[in-house]
């Protein structure tokens, strides 16, 4: 070994090595049970970031432990490679973005070789590839014969100066990024995929993945947002059809005093067309294109509507109610119309409240309600004056003036029915039943499941995505392109000039074909798809990446699916995953996977921070992983962004722990490098030591140490993934290795099997400087094929010694323990034993303070 250790040459000798001898390859074949981890593959933007860098030293860490603990282990990586900003690069540096995406490629996948990653890269898959995105085709068409893929008109966001289509994030201020010009909407016809029809398994089979954290499946099942209500129809008056609402409470149909409907609500334009109202209604729906579902969902917006001149008729009782338009008003929930029931719905009651609506209570929740109420509804019609029944719309609703409390409040807890007519005195729970029986006996209603979740939207009006394979013939309609001609090839004949709807349209070679049934002339489709979709299945292309015949082989993808082990950020907790499982159980259902979920267990890690911020390069607090690899080493930040905090929180960038871990893996070397040194020439003695008892003692101390490392750092990586607490116990190890070097008496073969099963257990943490030293000792092979090394459990019982357990800082007793444990472990044990519960009379205990061999100091109250 060097006297010094040099990173950058130790790092680069064993990169070439290990690509010289496709160690990483896997062997279909190889003995060991098969196991499938996957890190979340990035999008090639050219550069690593930290974040990458930890996501992947993490997958790594546990891929090098699963081989070495004898599994065939598949480690794949791969590019989401379409997608926007590639295009964008074209338009404004005039380069072609599969040069740009391929380019981008190159870099990144020089970037991850240089921190010792064991992918296996002849699996490699890029979604931009043509290889790869003809079965991303081939899958559309799958959907498209199973009726679950489907165009209908959509608003798309629409520049009139750039003359293009925009994604929501090019939309700034409600004006285009590019040219400043005020953003519109424009409605097109697009191509969707019917998810929804998946809702229901999406959502019980959450209970499946027990090894998925328990915040993802929230906020999954939160996002298909099942719920149980009815629909009821409300005569619209003077208008030939019915409103139809979804309402999850229609124990509440009585307490109706005005209808909604989305601004965008097919509705809309017929009940104000050529009316006083038509001007008003286009005026308000044009303010509300600028925001986006998010911000109209949101409960802190406020609420903004406009009367637009029609009346709906309740059903229940015959009640006269508005109608209006307003802004909290989704059309992509439920029916995109609302019965309003401001007296028990927060956002129906900020409303009623700013314009003055009448508000009726309908469930008592007890005590809480004003002594009288409005007037009792019957079944019968009722009469009003005006829009707002009896209630003066100018001053506040005599419900509100007249509740109890220090100011008005909504009610939207359950109780006993009031102001409904027969089912007064009904707890409102066994009301929902009643209502909802009797709507339906009437003929005006049912009762209904609903989801949040809606159907997937995936055209884009963009060049650098795959092309969705329909082909339109007058008379054939949409039609499928044959599988055989697949793919359909991105042309090269286009202009990026930023306008138009998609690049694609001034291609003269892609637009125009012959149909795939008939034979006539006929027009491809021009939109590309959702670059989602071509990440929804491409853990499934890794099994069998080469196959040009089929999307994969049968046997192959059995061997390796599901996923044991996925690791990404939580940002993908929602709309990756979801896709990915809908992809997967679409897959399993036409026979071609054998699983119908993706992914066993997911790991989600946190965000690296920079000063307690996100790093981002408007902050200007971005760090280059590549400036710390050339400064210390791969081998250095991988240990550090493993040991500064468990994966799946998030961890702060620490230049000076990144100098800490470069001295540690230093003391490491002179370690490994001190004990070799004191076994030259002494290979072939019995022992070095001086056969004393404390020698003996010494060299059981060391092995306690060694084995208790290899127990922690098996049990850590293995199972929980505390790559950091791993990490902790190789450096007490060490810690413990140079004080039996340091300290003498130890026999140098038991100093060197010490050090060997250091080297070991780090390398999974520290690949490069590992190999060196491994080679170092003698050893041919890769330490990557060395099995991990197993633990004695007879070394990790220990001697016992007496303690003095002080309360409150007096010596109140004695009590014994298993010698040499650290303090921590001293403290808690004695905190717990039954001398301490004796000795502090039950009092709470505020902290236990540890002193290794003599004593420990229990602080109560």
């Amino acid at each position: 070994m060097n006297e010094k250790y040099n990173a950058a040459e130790i790092e680069q000798k064993w990169q070439r090595r290990w690509e010289q001898d496709g160690l990483f390859r896997t062997d279909e074949d190889a003995p060991g049970d098969p196991f499938y981890i996957l890190e979340m593959f990035p999008y090639p933007s050219g550069k690593l970031h930290m974040g990458h860098v930890r996501n992947y030293s993490i997958g790594d860490v546990a891929a090098r432990y699963l081989r070495m603990k004898g599994h065939n282990v598949l480690h794949p990586m791969g590019w989401d490679a379409f997608g926007l900003p590639a295009e964008n690069a074209a338009i404004k540096n005039g380069i072609h973005p599969d040069v740009w995406t391929r380019e981008n490629m190159a870099e990144m996948r020089a970037q991850l070789k240089q921190l010792g990653i064991s992918y296996d890269w002849e699996r490699e898959v890029a979604t931009c590839s043509p290889d790869y995105y003809k079965w991303t085709q081939w899958i559309f068409i799958q959907f498209f014969k199973a009726g679950l893929a489907y165009k209908k008109k959509n608003p798309v966001n629409w520049c009139p100066s750039c003359e293009t289509v925009l994604a929501n994030e090019q939309v700034v201020d409600g004006a285009c990024e590019r040219c400043g010009t005020a953003v519109g909407k424009k409605n097109l016809d697009q191509w969707y995929l019917a998810i929804t029809k998946y809702a229901q398994r999406l959502l019980d089979d959450l209970e499946r993945l027990g090894d998925w954290p328990g915040n993802v499946k929230t906020m999954q099942a939160n996002w298909i947002g099942r719920s149980t209500g009815a629909e009821v129809d409300f005569e619209i008056e003077g208008f030939g059809e019915k409103l139809r609402i979804y309402t999850t409470r229609p124990d509440t149909l009585f307490g109706v005093t005005y209808m909604v409907l989305a601004p965008e609500h097919p509705f809309v334009e017929p009940l104000t067309d050529g009316g006083e109202y038509e001007a008003p209604a286009r005026e308000f729906i044009g303010k509300l294109q600028y925001l986006n579902d998010i911000d109209r969902a949101s409960a802190t917006l406020e609420k903004d509507g406009l009367f637009i001149g029609r009346y709906a008729v309740n059903p229940v009782n015959g009640k006269r109610v508005p109608i209006y338009i307003a802004n909290y008003v989704l059309m992509d929930y439920g029916t995109g119309a609302i019965m309003a029931v401001p007296a028990h719905d927060t956002r129906d009651f900020d409303f009623a409240v700013k314009y003055g609506l009448e508000i009726i209570p309908v469930v008592d929740p007890g005590g809480l309600l004003p002594d009288a109420t409005q007037e009792t509804q019957g079944d019968g019609p009722t009469q009003g004056d005006g829009p707002f029944g009896s209630h003066d719309p100018k001053g506040p609703s005599p419900w509100v003036a007249g509740l109890k409390g220090p100011s008005p409040r909504v009610f939207v807890a359950e109780g006993r029915m009031i102001n409904s007519g027969r089912f007064d005195g009904l707890d409102n729970k066994d009301a929902i039943r009643e209502i909802t029986a009797y709507i339906e006996e009437r003929g005006f209603g049912c009762g209904s499941v609903n989801f949040r979740l809606r159907d997937w939207l995936i055209s884009r009006q963009r060049y650098w995505g795959t092309p969705i394979p329909m082909v339109y013939c007058e008379k054939c309609g949409w039609v499928p392109e044959k599988e055989e001609n697949l793919p359909v090839l991105l042309p090269t004949d286009v202009t990026f000039s930023g306008k138009g709807e998609s690049p694609l349209t001034t291609s003269a070679s892609f637009r125009q074909t012959a149909c795939p049934a008939c034979g006539a002339p006929a027009e491809r489709e021009i939109d590309t798809m959702d670059t989602f979709l071509d990440s929804s299945w491409y853990f499934l292309r890794y099994t069998d990446a080469r196959n040009e015949e089929r999307i994969f082989a049968d046997g192959k993808v059995k061997k390796w699916m599901p996923v044991d082990q996925y690791i990404g950020g939580v940002e993908h907790a929602i709309l990756h995953l979801l896709y990915a499982r809908f992809f997967t159980k679409f897959l399993h259902d036409i026979g071609y996977s054998p699983a119908d979920e993706p992914f066993t267990r997911l790991l989600t890690q946190g965000m690296v921070l920079k000063d307690g911020k996100k790093m981002s390069k408007s902050l200007g607090n971005v760090v280059s992983p590549e400036e710390f690899v050339e400064r210390f080493g791969a081998d250095t930040i991988r240990l550090f962004i493993l040991f500064a905090s468990p994966p799946e929180k998030e961890l702060e960038w620490s230049e000076a722990g990144v100098e800490g871990s470069y001295r540690f893996i230093g003391r490491v070397w002179r370690l490994a490098q001190g004990a070799l040194a004191d076994g030259a020439g002494a290979e072939t003695q019995e022992h070095n030591g001086d056969g004393s008892p404390g020698a003996a003692e010494a060299e059981k101390e060391l092995l306690h140490a060694m084995n208790a490392a290899i127990k922690k750092v098996g049990a850590d990586i293995g199972g929980r993934y505390n790559f950091n607490t791993a990490i902790s116990a190789i450096m007490e190890f060490v810690n413990a290795a140079y004080k039996a070097r340091e300290g003498g008496g130890v026999r140098q073969p038991a100093l060197r099997d010490a050090v060997e099963k250091l080297i070991l257990i780090l390398s999974p943490f520290t690949p490069h400087v590992c190999e060196e030293m491994w080679e170092a000792y003698g050893h041919t092979g890769s330490i990557l094929l060395e099995p991990w090394p197993a633990y004695d459990e007879g070394a990790l019982v220990r001697g016992s010694e007496e303690i003095a357990l002080q309360i409150n800082g007096k010596v109140k007793g004695k009590f014994t323990v298993p010698s040499g444990l650290s303090a921590q472990e001293l403290a808690d044990m004695a905190a717990a034993s039954e001398e301490a519960k004796k000795l502090t009379g039950g009092s709470a205990i505020v902290k236990a303070i540890g002193v290794p061999g003599r004593l420990v100091n229990i602080v109560v109250k």
